[in-house]
């Protein structure tokens, strides 16, 4: 027990000791290794340099701590819960480290400060006869938990009263969370986990049956000896392996956890591909809440010196819901966030998920991320306003709950120290174990793809629609969340079809996606390479289009925010300082020549992201002259109530117009001011409220009818029409299309002009020539890009045409399908169904004459036909990746070259690659079934003792046969059943179905399965 205790002594302190020996959970401790209240922990340093950040950071978060202290009521506040401030106080008070200069205050002052906000905030609980607060599930019991350790760390210091109160919380709030079984809560409002049903879409439910097991946890760590603990861990069992459940998954899996099985969960609170919504839309924050409320609940355990449940540490699907984080995983270790408005870059609320992961779990991969988070903590802290570590939600009450959670990851790695290190994994490593490409399906709306050097996303969510490109998979290069749009010109574009295709490494040979868009207005199209390049085409669907905004920010320590942009193209380079922190206005003077108007408008292009267009004053004059706008008539396209046209033009700097809530994310709103008769003008000065527009233009008319630019907002930096773009040296885009690219302010458009169709190649590397090749066909548009050949037919019709590719350094690339080599390339047929994308991979190279037919089968096999002629024809062909052999054709002869070391993609086999049920944790005896599907003949899956696994092809589709390998050994008695919900299954091995199972009676010394393929 002695190195137990030691480890525990070093979490807690004196006073944490003292709570093990007051709570029965160290009867055999002698109270002589107490000395009281005035005891110090025993001297120790962070555990490691992630842990050191940490404590760094919390001391200077004190200081916005400090600002929020009630002097009058001396304590922290009760308004956004900012008493949970006091976790973080009671880590530093109870560590070493302390400075005082850092923190803004000294430590005995921090102190009483923390202890009088305890003793109040205990007495005012709802379960200890209070009013002020507890007891609500949502969000009260969150605080709770954090407010409840913040005790225990400094329970020697708390009087007899607090004590006895911070009990009664504990063990009051697990007998009325059990009280209120799977119901709701009713002190919670419409706030509902749906019973054990889950179900939403939308906002499915993750977050709130977590909710229900965190409230229970403090009373199962600190109470276990309850007599009503029973009671509290079954119901804390249940809520936590519901929080991830999916039927088709959990049905598949009869491992116990905490006593009950997997199989006998009854939620479907995700949708079928593992993807986690909130707010509406895919948001990462809460998909990182498993791990989130988990690494609040295990501190609990973990300080108090009692066993961890199994569920925290076997969580049903808690690894295929990582592997979608994974997917979505920036440079800076959270995950990119292209749905979401308000939790962008919240870096303090999403280190306690990676924490819990890496330091409890052991995933190496979750401690690079973490670290990599940890890294931009400090440099994130110091940008104004300076001490926060949320800053960019625009909401501070997410500061106190930051706090905690950062003072509970340093916490687990104090803890983890006692255990022995998590090494990360490299970046290599990591980049490599990331990458993968993913259809999420229409619901959700996101085909995702992550290469090693980009994330990219095709995105259709309606209000989020975009097309989304992260070179690098930098945190801080491209503005991706919510509203601001991406490539498209806006995101509220209706998408009216969306077809997409996704490619799989161990399937195709190479992961990819491509995403088709219709729109009213015509077709786009984006295509990912495994490269990390992307390739956009549009038939032009409105004006203005390929946007991306660019992050330009003075926050020195992250990578690009050095507080300017270079902008290079081939007219020359432009340098964009950073601008200052919005200040929620701004007033812009445009002067033109002089003209003679009755009628003048703002007409918007670009508005607010989240607020459209909204104008304190609108005024009109010749030189210097009067305001003529102000004796005008002013008329709007539309307005919110008391915030009408009138109030633009009324001399009133306290009164505007603003557009009204339906159209704030229209682009085209307008105010336009009659001046009563025509009058000369050359300027108009606007004055914006935080809705500023971000691109206008200010015409004229005699009539009010036709119009006329006289200027327009803003005035680019830089205009191209050479078609190369050089962003800062970390992204290279080439255009082809009629348009100018532009970069004005911090904002580049790919193709500034009327509604056209165009090209662009995105790399993250330098910008390099155009690889947009004739396609024989006005509705197909088609690239070679980093050697692969993109085909998009931007079309509602089925497409055929010849392709002509161009030769590289006298060697020519052949792709799937059939094609000639001509004077300068190569000649390549292709047939498209309507609106189909096509990405393919160069499998071969060739050298040979003029008029040579190459048909690729597949990456292992071409056939070679020789030119007419007399004498035979010596070819040379290099397999991709491989060596070349030369291959001797006689005249108007075939030959097949096969290369037999070369795996022949694409695999006809429909299992490989796709999810495997059961998931971790598996079930005793068994493997993961993954093995069967990897295409891998060194893996193989061991099924255990009458072993079931289940493959999701991902839709239902039309089986043809199911063709079982095994390794050598007895091959066990198996069954093959197919079914298209994942609930109800038929033996078959033919038909329509979504999922296939292979049952068996496995004994100990059976074969194991190598291989489950599903044919079509």
């Amino acid at each position: 027990m002695g190195g137990g205790l030691n480890r525990r002594k070093a979490l807690l302190g004196a006073g944490g000791v003292a709570a093990l020996l007051a709570s029965g959970l160290l009867p055999g401790v002698a109270a002589a290794e107490v000395t009281g209240s005035a005891a110090s922990p025993t001297p120790q340093g962070p555990p490691d340099p992630v842990a050191a950040t940490y404590l760094r950071v919390l001391l200077r978060h004190t200081r916005w701590a400090e600002q929020q202290f009630d002097r009058v009521a001396g304590i922290y506040p009760a308004k956004d819960f900012t008493f949970a401030v006091v976790l973080g106080n009671a880590l530093l008070l109870t560590r070493d480290g302390y400075d005082a200069a850092i923190a803004g205050i000294e430590k005995d002052q921090l102190k009483a400060h923390t202890l009088a906000t305890i003793k109040h905030f205990a007495a005012s609980n709802l379960l200890t006869g209070g009013t002020e607060w507890g007891r609500k599930l949502f969000f009260d019991t969150t605080f709770q938990s954090y407010f409840l350790l913040a005790a225990r760390l400094l329970w020697t210091d708390l009087d007899d009263a607090t004590r006895q109160n911070v009990e009664r919380i504990t063990t009051g709030q697990a007998a009325y969370t059990t009280a209120l079984g799977t119901n709701d809560d009713p002190a919670s409002g419409g706030w509902t986990p749906n019973g054990l049903e889950g179900g939403f879409q939308g906002d499915t439910k993750l977050e709130e049956m977590g909710v229900y097991a965190q409230s229970l946890a403090p009373a199962l760590a600190w109470a276990p000896n309850d007599p009503r603990a029973n009671d509290w861990r079954a119901a804390f069992g249940t809520w936590s392996r519901n929080e991830g459940g999916l039927p088709a998954a959990d049905l598949a899996n009869p491992r116990l956890v905490d006593g009950r099985p997997i199989s006998a969960n009854t939620a479907t609170n995700l949708y079928d591909t593992f993807l986690v919504e909130n707010h509406g839309s895919f948001g990462p924050h809460y998909q990182e809440e498993l791990w989130r409320t988990s690494g609040r609940n295990s501190m609990h355990f973990l300080a108090a010196g009692t066993p961890l449940p199994e569920v925290l540490t076997a969580q049903p699907n808690g690894e295929l819901l990582w592997r979608t984080m994974l997917l979505m995983t920036s440079d800076a270790g959270e995950p990119l966030m292209p749905m979401v408005a308000d939790r962008e870059h919240l870096y303090g609320r999403d280190v306690v998920p990676l924490a819990f992961r890496a330091q409890v779990l052991g995933d190496r991969h979750a401690a690079y991320a973490e670290a990599q988070l940890a890294a931009r903590l400090e440099p994130y802290q110091a940008y104004a306003p300076a001490d926060r570590i949320t800053k960019f939600s625009g909401e501070p009450k997410y500061e106190p709950e930051a706090r905690a959670e950062l003072a509970i990851s340093y916490l687990l790695h104090e803890w983890r120290a006692g255990q022995g290190p998590v090494t990360p994994v490299s970046k290599q490593e990591f980049d490599a174990h990331a990458a993968g490409a993913a259809d999420f399906g229409t619901g959700p709306g996101l085909l995702a793809h992550r290469s090693p050097a980009a994330w990219a996303a095709t995105v259709t969510k309606p209000g989020f629609v975009k097309f989304a490109w992260q070179p690098h998979h930098d945190d801080w290069l491209f503005v991706l969340g919510g509203a601001n749009p991406m490539l498209l010109p806006a995101t509220n574009i209706a998408v009216q079809e969306r077809h997409a295709t996704t490619y799989a490494k161990v399937r195709d040979g190479f992961d990819g996606t491509v995403g088709v868009l219709r729109f009213d207005t015509g077709y786009a199209a984006f295509a990912t390479l495994p490269t990390g390049a992307a390739v956009y085409a549009s038939t032009g669907v409105a004006e203005g289009e390929g946007v991306l905004n660019v992050y330009n920010l003075v926050m020195p320590g992250v990578p690009g925010l050095d507080g300017d942009r270079t902008y290079t193209a081939a007219e020359g380079s432009v340098t964009i300082k950073a601008q200052a922190p919005a200040t929620g206005a701004r007033t812009d003077d445009l002067v033109f020549a002089p003209v003679t108007a009755r009628y003048v408008r703002m007409l918007g292009v670009q508005p607010d992201p989240q607020y459209g267009y909204s104008l304190w004053a609108f005024e009109v004059s010749d030189g210097d002259g009067p305001d003529l706008a102000r004796t005008g008539t002013a008329s709007a396209s539309s307005a919110s109530p008391g915030k009408e046209a009138k109030y633009a033009n009324d001399g009133d700097a306290t009164t505007r117009w603003a557009v009204s809530t339906s159209d704030r994310p229209r682009a085209d709103s307008w105010l336009a001011v009659d001046l009563g008769a025509p009058r000369t003008v050359d300027r108009v000065r606007l004055s914006w409220e935080a809705a500023a527009g971000r691109k206008y233009r200010v015409e004229t008319s005699q009539d009010g009818l036709t119009w006329t630019t006289a200027a327009t907002y803003p005035v680019p930096a830089l205009s191209s029409t050479k078609g190369r773009l050089d962003i800062d040296g970390r992204a290279g885009i080439t255009v082809a299309g009629p348009n100018p690219l532009t970069v004005t302010g911090d904002r580049v458009t790919l193709s500034d002009g009327p509604a056209a169709p165009f090209v662009a190649e995105l790399r993250p590397g330098p910008a390099q020539a155009s690889g947009r090749v004739p396609s024989g066909a006005a509705a197909v548009e088609a690239t070679v890009t980093d050697g692969f050949l993109v085909l998009l037919n931007l079309s509602g019709a089925a497409a055929s045409g010849t392709a002509v590719l161009p030769a590289e350094k006298g060697e020519n690339r052949l792709y799937r399908g059939e094609q000639t080599v001509t004077r300068t390339g190569t000649e390549i047929s292709y047939a498209l169904a309507a609106a189909e994308g096509r990405i393919e991979p160069p499998w071969f190279t060739v050298r040979g004459p003029v008029g040579l037919k190459a048909v690729v089968r597949d990456a292992s096999r071409v056939d070679l036909t020789a030119p007419a002629g007399l004498l035979p024809v010596l070819v040379t062909v290099t397999p991709d990746g491989g060596r070349a052999r030369p291959v001797l054709l006689p005249p108007r002869r075939t030959v097949p070259v096969v290369f037999g070391d070369v795996r022949p993609y694409p695999l006809p086999d429909r299992a490989l690659g796709r999810t495997t049920f059961p998931a971790e944790p598996l079930p005793p005896g068994m493997s993961s079934p993954a093995a069967a599907v990897d295409d891998d003949p060194a893996t193989a899956w061991r099924p255990g003792p009458d072993g079931r696994m289940v493959v999701d092809l991902g839709a239902v589709t039309a089986v043809s046969a199911v063709e079982l390998a095994w390794t050598r050994g007895r091959v066990p008695a198996a069954t093959v059943e197919t079914s298209v919900d994942g609930v109800t299954y038929a033996t078959a091995d033919t038909g329509p179905a979504r999922y296939v199972a292979v049952r068996t009676r496995w004994r100990s010394g059976d074969a194991s399965l190598s291989r489950l393929s599903v044919r079509t």
